[in-house]
């Protein structure tokens, strides 16, 4: 039995709620509304100093302005016993198990291949609205900058919209003619919404109207610098469906994101750990391990992850998390180290419910998922390790290459945190050395994103102490190992030694030159075939 959504919230023009058919009241303060959308959107915990960061400026004491308007949100919010605004010290959430979202809901009706023309319809005229229009900021960059992406989004389901009804076959031909200008009114430079205006005017009879927008198109396309589409020259039957109609990258990581179920855990010490699954529960497992760094929500919009984590969650149900002191886990903790890394692993795959799944491991996610081969080799079907080794720096450094390494680590806790992103872009670039300027911008800003300071020397410091040599020849689990053939932060030679060590291991090299790989580049998708080729066995 379905359970009514107690909240309704409309996204979709002004931000509004619902209880029982009655619109709330909501703060009038126009930060308070935006957060509310925000939360309320992004449909994922968040840390309190992002939403600081994204609403307030320094001098306004953020995170009391952050109290303040969540103890207004709870006021309208706290309908029932059970409270829809959670909060702990780090991170601020709201829980959406009874709260039903306009634009969720259309989303899942243009999903619906059982959905009727008037439904759809509906769902069209809705998308007409500005999202979160009266949510605007103007001196708050980074939230206007989210805000323009998600009206972007938008278009892009109304556009999907407008292209099925345009190719529903049962429709009268002059709702399909005014449903294909729609789909060209927000896709001018689609190939199929611009076939289907002229089909659909032929298919009507109206030959001088078809040769017209025909002519007008090629106009458009040849003023753009593009090849005008392969018209048709008489009535043909509409070759777009939208189950042959790809979804763009973006679509397609966006559906991954609304799908990504985020969960916690707690490790044997307390610290709350974030845990995710994407993919079709049916299908077969893959556990990633946590490496740093990672972000369960920001790592769908990295050119470095998002299209390995897109076409490994295709045919599998990925599970990945982020490690204590990083992401949405915990930062304020006790203890980060080899031990809880391994122990931390243990604790997400138990809750997850699996008995035996392949293991991908990456920089020193590697090491760690060596250490839970060895202990769990029952647990463990494949082994996957990319760009890693046994032994951090510390165990094998020259005196001169340690006082380096030392030196390091404190302007990592000096520059980490600094909005001139000057050392963060160092360090991209030894991660990166073949990123574009864009792409190395973007992974700046991640690095300040996910991590504190304090903790980015914490991680460096136990990635030094890492050592899993002894257990190299214990594993007797398959294992295949891929390095980068230029990888400028773990040589290939490492690589090299930790394939030879572990019985019976297979060696893939790439050509790159990237320790993390970008999605972009030929030496990606080699990388994902060899590891589906390697699980199909």
């Amino acid at each position: 039995m379905t359970t009514e959504p107690s909240l309704r919230i409309q996204t979709l023009g002004d931000l509004k709620v619902f209880a029982s058919g009655r619109e709330l009241a909501i703060p009038p303060s126009r930060k308070t509304r935006s957060l509310l959308g925000y939360l309320v959107l992004s449909g994922a915990p968040q840390r309190r100093e992002r939403l600081c960061e994204l609403f307030w400026d320094v001098p306004d004491d953020p995170r009391g302005a952050l109290r303040w308007s969540l103890s207004k949100l709870r006021g309208v919010l706290g309908q029932d016993e059970a409270p829809c605004i959670v909060a702990d010290r780090e991170r601020v959430a709201i829980d959406m198990g009874h709260i039903e979202v306009d634009i969720h809901a259309i989303g899942q009706r243009v999903n619906d291949e059982s959905a009727g023309a008037e439904a759809l319809e509906a769902a069209w005229k809705a998308c007409r609205e500005t999202l979160l229009q009266d949510c605007d900021l103007s001196n708050q960059d980074e939230f206007g900058a989210w805000l323009v992406r998600e009206r972007m989004e938008v278009v892009r389901l109304r556009t999907r919209i407008a292209r099925r009804l345009a190719t529903d076959e049962s429709l009268p031909v002059e709702e399909v003619i005014g449903w294909a200008d729609a789909w060209l009114e927000d896709a001018p430079f689609e190939r199929d919404a611009a076939i289907c205006a002229v089909t659909a005017r032929l298919k009507a009879g109206r030959i001088e109207a078809a040769d017209a927008t025909r002519a007008a198109l090629t106009e458009r396309f040849v003023g753009a610098n593009l090849q005008p589409p392969a018209w048709p020259s008489e009535p043909v039957a509409t070759e777009v469906s939208p189950r042959q109609h790809p979804l763009s990258d973006e679509e397609a990581d966006r559906s991954l994101r609304i799908r990504q179920r985020v969960r916690f855990v707690q490790a044997g010490d307390g610290v709350s750990l974030a845990w995710a699954t994407v993919g079709a529960e049916d299908n077969p497992p893959l556990v990633k391990a946590a490496n740093w760094l990672s972000h369960l929500e920001l790592d769908w919009e990295a050119p470095i992850w998002s299209p390995l984590f897109r076409d490994l969650a295709r045919h599998r149900r990925l599970i990945r998390y982020d490690e204590r002191g990083c992401g949405l886990s915990d930062w304020e903790v006790a203890d980060i180290g080899f031990e809880t890394f391994v122990s931390d692993l243990e604790a997400v795959v138990d809750a997850a419910g699996l008995k035996r799944f392949p293991l991908l491991g990456i920089s020193q996610g590697a090491s760690v998922s060596i250490e839970y081969a060895a202990r769990h080799p029952e647990r463990v079907s494949h082994l996957i390790l990319f760009g890693g080794y046994a032994a951090g720096w510390r165990h094998l450094a020259t005196p001169e290459e340690t006082r380096e390494r030392e030196a390091i680590m404190v302007l990592t806790g000096a520059g980490w945190g600094r909005d001139d992103p000057a050392y963060r872009h160092l360090f991209s670039q030894s991660f990166m050395p073949s990123a574009t300027n864009e792409e190395l911008t973007w992974f700046d800003d991640f690095q300040r994103r996910t991590t504190s300071p304090k903790n980015a020397v914490r991680f460096l410091e136990a990635f030094s102490r890492i050592d899993v040599r002894h257990r190299l020849a214990e594993l007797h689990v398959p294992t295949l190992v891929i390095h980068s053939r230029g990888d400028q932060r773990i040589p290939l030679g490492v690589g090299r030694e930790l394939a030879a060590n572990i019985p019976d291991a297979e060696f893939v090299g790439l050509e790159s030159s990237n320790h993390l790989l970008l999605g972009r580049e030929p030496a990606s998708d080699a990388f994902l075939s060899a590891v589906r080729g390697f699980l199909a066995r």
